[in-house]
């Protein structure tokens, strides 16, 4: 069975940093990429960084020169380092991994929030 497991959220400040972690157990194969989305209340999930199996990366323009996404192909792990965090950081972010064979396995989601 396939769990998507998401770790790192927490409370930071202002100008601070995280670190999360996904890893994707369980057999997936054909891993096409993995993603990051996150989701503000009130407002619709969105991509936040996008790796491919190739290592091509995309980003939210919000989020680039301060998030770096990085991902172990052999044990199906990802990590999204986020540097200078700002309050309109703060929402759930979730694990997506896509594979040629749909549905696409999303995780339940870790708390990120940014506040003084």
């Amino acid at each position: 069975q396939v769990q998507i497991v998401e770790s790192g959220g927490g409370l930071v400040q202002p100008g601070g940093s995280l670190r999360l972690s996904c890893i994707a157990s369980g057999s997936i194969p054909n891993i096409v990429s993995m993603g990051w989305y996150r989701q503000a209340p009130g407002k619709q999930r969105a991509l936040v960084a996008i790796i491919t199996s190739g290592g091509n990366t995309n980003y939210a323009d919000s989020v680039k020169g301060r998030f770096t996404i990085s991902r172990d192909g052999a044990k199906n792990t990802m990590s999204l380092q986020m540097n200078s965090l700002k309050p309109e950081d703060t929402a759930v972010y979730y694990c997506k991994v896509l594979s040629l064979v749909p549905p696409p396995y999303w995780g339940q989601g870790t708390q990120v929030t940014v506040s003084s």
